[in-house]
């Protein structure tokens, strides 16, 4: 099974920027999408061979997730719990046969660490929700998590100490995260890589220059990690300040 996730940052410009082209060439089993930035109704794609699942955030332009899949699921669930965010369209869960797929748009602490807060909230309730789902089948969590786990996982860790996405909580957070039975599948296919990033700044020549950060992610339970085949990143692939993930699994 072939599986890609993408952080598009506005998928109606992703579109005008290769969007399909990439979309057809890699014939993934299950796409998932982050940061859709549109509401229903704003965009109509022809996929054939694909269910589409959309969650949209009420605030127009803004925030929103999507998966496109060959097969269709058992369920599907928009947001988890209580949280405040799910008005922010930030999780998309699917039911398969033998696992669940999670596709999380993860709060961004903000640069002033505004949201920080709210964050650890969101990944406390989230990880118990990864655990509960966990205890019943496999669970492939993906998306943009909005963090560099360890210091292999951004170009300038020094200078980069307590920013946003990069702080000693949200870094904890993780740990805990792949610690109660969860594994990073790209770390743990690579684990000594560098320069392996697919998130880049606007700013000029920083991604010429792969200046970047790993904050897209194939997270797995422990018990599928002997099947992962493969944890790519297609840092040649433009169109969005990010670019995408793939993870085939032999399931």
């Amino acid at each position: 099974m072939k599986l890609i996730s993408w952080n598009v940052n506005g998928l109606r410009a992703c579109v005008k920027k290769g969007f399909l082209d990439f979309f057809h060439e890699q014939n993934a089993d299950i796409f998932c999408l982050q940061e859709t930035k549109l509401q229903e109704g704003q965009i109509e794609l022809e996929l054939d061979g694909y269910h589409q699942f959309w969650n949209y955030a009420l605030k127009k332009g803004y925030s929103g997730t999507a998966v496109f899949t060959k097969q269709k699921p058992i369920s599907v669930r928009y947001g988890v719990g209580e949280l405040e965010s799910e008005d922010e369209g930030r999780i998309i869960t699917l039911e398969f046969d033998s696992f669940y797929l999670v596709n999380v748009y993860t709060i961004n602490a903000k640069r002033d660490l505004s949201r920080l807060p709210e964050r650890l909230e969101w990944e406390d309730a989230l990880k118990e929700y990864l655990l509960d789902l966990d205890r019943h089948k496999p669970v492939v969590y993906c998306g943009d998590l909005n963090v560099a786990h360890a210091e292999v996982d951004l170009k300038n860790a020094r200078s980069n100490h307590g920013n946003s996405g990069f702080t000693l909580e949200e870094r904890g957070k993780m740990t805990t995260l792949l610690e109660s039975g969860f594994i990073d599948s790209f770390r743990y296919l690579y684990p000594e890589r560098t320069d392996a990033f697919t998130w880049w700044s606007y700013m000029r020549d920083v991604r010429a220059r792969n200046i970047g950060w790993r904050i897209d992610y194939f997270i797995v339970s422990t018990q599928l990690k002997e099947k992962i085949n493969e944890a790519s990143i297609y840092a040649e692939v433009l169109g969005s300040d990010h670019c995408p993930i793939g993870l085939e699994l032999d399931i």
